[in-house]
């Protein structure tokens, strides 16, 4: 099992393990209600990842996210910038 991004929903921001090649994943929120998560594949020049998004994000949004994130990440590396 490899760890994914999860990019959404009450799993957002977290690396869950998941089972090799799962095209979706319903992880739970509450007792009686589950989210779905889609399998997706980002790619950047020659360099690729999988994650998995929540179903109800737009793909702008999903990305939004992620330079948010990054953002985040950088600024708290040792001399980052504020």
């Amino acid at each position: 099992m490899q760890s994914y991004l999860f990019i959404g929903g009450d799993w957002d921001s977290l690396n869950v393990p998941v089972a090799d090649d799962a095209e979706s994943m319903q992880m739970v929120v509450d007792i009686t209600e589950k989210e779905t998560y889609i399998r997706d594949r980002l790619s950047v020049g020659d360099v690729s990842t999988y994650l998995y998004i929540h179903e109800s994000p737009t793909t702008e949004m999903t990305l939004n996210r992620l330079v948010e994130s990054f953002k985040a990440w950088a600024i708290h590396q040792p001399g980052g910038r504020r």
